[in-house]
Order: structure tokens, then sequence, then C-alpha cells
């Protein structure tokens, strides 16, 4: 036997020896890319041909594009875009099924729409909602440009009508596929201005760059790279309106589920979102509203600050670079419906997320946990609902604008109120950073650690406890 094959012989086992102490060492490395679940979009169709003509109305735009995208309109028609309700949810604690939804659910920022459509349906995809008569069975009211407008000019008024002066041949000769300004003309401005609502989702996410969020900035993502779309249903759920977890979007649609090179981070990824460590903090370029007082409105001698107090909404607070509330959540949440009483030991948590360490469903989410001071019913208990479009906001009435705001709800008002802490969740999962800004061992595992392990189930910091690994029952 020559020298040559002795080493082969002796090689072949101790390369395959090197083989399993790397794959025993490292049983969670993936390889697999996440470019492969982005979707691949063909050139879009150019319109300017197209769409050439005069439109006297925004439905006759409607009109041209339904000639051609005929299976359009029924697809938009069953689109939460559209009915802004959910089909109906079965709830622990409710004796029938419930319907929830953008049209039927209270938030603690303008409170809710009843009696207020005409204000809020400027981002409704359709055309005329001013109030409880709209009917979503017309098609002809479907708003396709809001969602492919290109032209940067297209701007919604009250009922979701055009302004008056947006040229409608050129906003229909530019339209193409969704980007993040028509996504972000709603959701960036949600709760009634730039960086309200979410935390996450602010106009900064326009043009990013990669330190605001990695996706968008780095490499050049729009929405719909992440909410999926087909036949006009965009992926994605809210715990602010929604009461089910279907048709999500996950960090492994794209991702493997064990993602990391150190298998010891991989062993965080049962029992901590992606986005605990990914999202250490929101709000990064412009601060977001973190309490809303409404008992405060009506005053003719504040001087107005739109960060600080507005007459018509009451005062605020708001917080730049702000780090998240942690806790455990499942993908769903508790919700307080129109008619349930009010906590009278605390504050009222309109979505309280679903979970805790016993809980093998749930991650430890970073959270951002929106205070107001709202209106209640003092004989009923619970909350109220004011008319403010064309009431409250005219006539500066609290009494008449929840006497109109109750009876379009169908539920009595005693002519009593006043205002009591109410708590909103919202989960973060924008402005991801770049990994070498994630949370490392030291955020979490230390004296200065940002996680009350004792609020969260555990004994004390699991890395000293030896207990579940990160969560769940033992």
């Amino acid at each position: 036997m020559s020298n040559r094959s002795a080493l082969y012989l002796l090689a072949v086992p101790l390369l395959v020896v090197i083989a399993i102490f790397v794959w025993v060492d490292q049983p969670n490395v993936q390889v697999n890319s996440a470019w492969a679940s982005v979707p691949q979009k063909a050139p879009h169709v150019d319109h300017t041909d197209i769409m050439a003509g005069t439109y006297d109305t925004p439905q006759a735009v409607t009109a041209r594009c339904l000639e051609c995208h005929e299976e359009a309109e029924t697809q938009v028609m069953h689109s939460s875009h559209w009915t802004w309700e959910s089909d109906p949810v079965e709830m622990p604690g409710r004796s029938e099924p419930v319907v929830a939804g953008k049209k039927n659910v209270i938030n603690n920022f303008c409170i809710g729409i009843t009696g207020n459509w005409s204000g809020c349906s400027s981002c409704h995809a359709g055309y005329g909602w001013t109030d409880n008569d709209f009917d979503f069975s017309d098609g002809s009211n479907i708003d396709c440009l809001v969602c492919h407008d290109q032209s940067g000019t297209y701007v919604k008024k009250s009922g979701g009508l055009p302004d008056p002066s947006v040229d409608l041949e050129a906003v229909a000769q530019s339209v193409a596929y969704s980007d993040r300004d028509n996504c972000g003309g709603c959701h960036f401005l949600g709760g009634g201005g730039d960086a309200v609502k979410h935390g996450d989702l602010d106009s900064s996410l326009y043009l990013p760059d990669e330190s605001v969020d990695v996706h968008m900035g780095r490499y050049d993502f729009v929405c719909t790279d992440c909410h999926t779309t087909e036949d006009h249903d965009i992926s994605g759920k809210s715990i602010s309106v929604s009461l089910d977890n279907d048709n999500q979007v996950y960090c492994t649609d794209c991702h493997e589920p064990l993602p990391h090179e150190d298998f010891r981070l991989n062993e965080h990824t049962d029992t901590v979102a992606c986005q605990t460590c990914h999202v250490p903090e929101v709000a990064v370029r412009l601060a977001t509203k973190t309490h809303w007082d409404w008992s405060t409105a009506g005053d003719d001698t504040r001087e107005e600050n739109v960060h600080e107090y507005l007459k018509i909404k009451g005062s605020f607070e708001y917080e730049k670079n702000l780090k998240p509330t942690y806790g455990w959540y499942n993908g769903l949440a508790n919700r307080y419906l129109y008619g349930d009483p009010i906590n009278e030991n605390g504050p009222t948590v309109l979505n309280l997320p679903k979970g805790d360490i016993n809980d093998a469903s749930a991650k430890i989410w970073p959270f951002k946990v929106h205070v107001a001071e709202q209106p209640f019913d003092t004989e009923y208990r619970y909350l109220l609902q004011p008319k403010t479009v064309g009431e409250y906001w005219v006539n500066f009435d609290w009494n008449a604008a929840f006497e109109a705001g109750q009876a379009l709800l169908g539920l009595p008002y005693s002519g009593n109120y006043e205002f009591t802490e109410t708590e909103m969740y919202w989960p973060l999962t924008h402005m991801v950073t770049p990994k070498n800004a994630a949370l490392t061992c030291a955020n979490c595992h230390s004296d200065e650690g940002i996680l009350d392990w004792q609020a969260l189930g555990y004994p004390g910091d699991p890395l000293n406890w030896g207990g579940r690994e990160l969560g769940g029952a033992q």
C-alpha cells in the first residue's frame, strides 16, 4: 500500500469524526437563503396610454380599471381594507361569535369611528363613506388609486374622496405596484398624525437608512415584500383590531427558525421573539405618542402644540428612542368591546396580549404601550363613544357628543361621565436593526438587564436559575 493510500484511509474516518463533532457542536446552523422567499415581481405594465382620458369622478377611474381587472372588484370587497371588519370569531366568555375590526372596536387614540366616518374614512379604500348607510356591496366605490398611485399627488379627504385638486388622469396613468408611499400614507399616519400610533411605523420609513430599518434601508424592501398579497388579500394582523391570528406575517416566512451560527442564540428562539432582540427601540427618528389625555380637551386658554396640546383632542406625551415593554404573547389578545365594564381596580386594558410562561405557544415580545385618559359612563360603568367629527369638534359639548355617539352604537348614555385610564398594546415588528445593533446577552442577563424576570414568571434570571430555557412550562 502506498503512503498516499494509507493517509487516505486514515483521513476518511478522521473527517467523519470532525464532521460529526461540528454537527453536534453546532446543531442549528442553517444555510438556506432568506431571499428565496422574497416575492419576485415582473415589470409593471405602463398605464400611460391605457388610462388616458377625462375622468369626471373617481368612480369613473374605478370603472376603467375594472374593464381589465374584472376579478379585482370581488377580491377587494372581501378584503379587510374594504370591510374594516373580521369574520365572526369565537371568543372565550362571549356567548356569540364576535365581529371585530377597525369598523367595530374601540381604541384609546381617536376612540372609534362610529359617528366619525367622514373623518376616519379618509384612509378607507373606498369613496363616500360618510354615514352608517355606506353600501359595502357597491364595487363602483372601490378606490384603486390609493394603493396604486405612483404620481405622489393623490390625496384623500372627507369620506375618502380625492381632494378636488387631484388630477385624476395623471394619477390613473401613473399606477403600478404598491410601494411604501401607498401603504405609509395611512399606516405611518394612523391615530391622527405622523408617528402617533404604532411607534415602529412613521414617515421616517419612506426613505430610511439601514439604522432605522435594515430591510427597507439596506435592501430597499417595500411593504408587500413581507406583507405578501394574493388576490388583493394582504397578509398581516394587528391585535389593535384583530381577534385571530390567521394570515399573519412571520420572520420565519423568509428566515430559518434557527438562524444563528451560535447554537446558544438558537436555544432562545422557542421562547423569545426575533423582534425582542432585533427591535431594541422604536421611534428612532420621530417621537411617538405614549399618552393621550382627552379630559383636558376644550380648553381655550391653553397654547396649542401638536406634540403637547390641541383643543380638539386634549394633551399628549411623546417619546423618542422608545424602549419597549416586554411580555408574553401568543399572537392573540383579550379584547374590550363596547358595553364591557371598565376595570375598577386599575387601567382598563383594551387588548391585553395573551400568553404566559406556561403557554408553550407564547414568546417574549416587545410592545409599545399607549396610555390614555378617556371617557366612561359613571352609571353604566363602560367606556363611551363620542361623536367628535361635526359634533364635539364644533361645539365642545361632551354630553351632546356622547348622546350622539352612544345612540349610533345602540347603547344608553346616563348623562354622567368621567375619565378613566386605559392601555393599548402594540407589538413591535418594524424598525429592525442591523444584526450588529441587536441586543446582546448582557442586555438581558445582567444586574441592569432590561427584562423583569419575576414579572415574566421566573424566580430570577433563568441563566442562573436553570429552569425552562427561556419560558414555557417545565
